[in-house]
């Protein structure tokens, strides 16, 4: 059965790595997967390396198409998903991406 989770939280750390954080699920094997996309247990999110050829964009709907196919989540946005040093544009893509 499909798993569906809000995203609470997309951000970009200092060290220019996309941060995307569920509200409920935990994804501490998803290193196994390699796909690079990581868990940070202790921020309790999954997060990219930062951007060289792909895109934020690009990294974004990696990670949550990662999670749909190896784990079988769905990583939903909604109204009060918090965006923390994320560029208008990119929101703006993010939000498209699910309608």
């Amino acid at each position: 059965m499909l798993a569906i989770d809000v995203i609470i939280e997309i951000s970009i750390n200092d060290e220019g790595q996309l941060l995307v954080k569920p509200e409920i699920e935990k994804f501490t094997l998803i290193w196994r997967s390699a796909t690079e996309v990581h868990w940070d247990i202790q921020g309790g999110y999954l997060y990219s390396p930062k951007p060289r050829e792909w895109s934020y964009f690009d990294w974004y709907k990696h990670i949550v198409t990662v999670i749909y196919k190896e784990c079988g989540c769905r990583l939903i946005i909604t109204n009060d998903t918090k965006w923390i040093k994320i560029p208008d544009n990119l929101k703006e893509q993010i939000i498209s991406f699910y309608n």
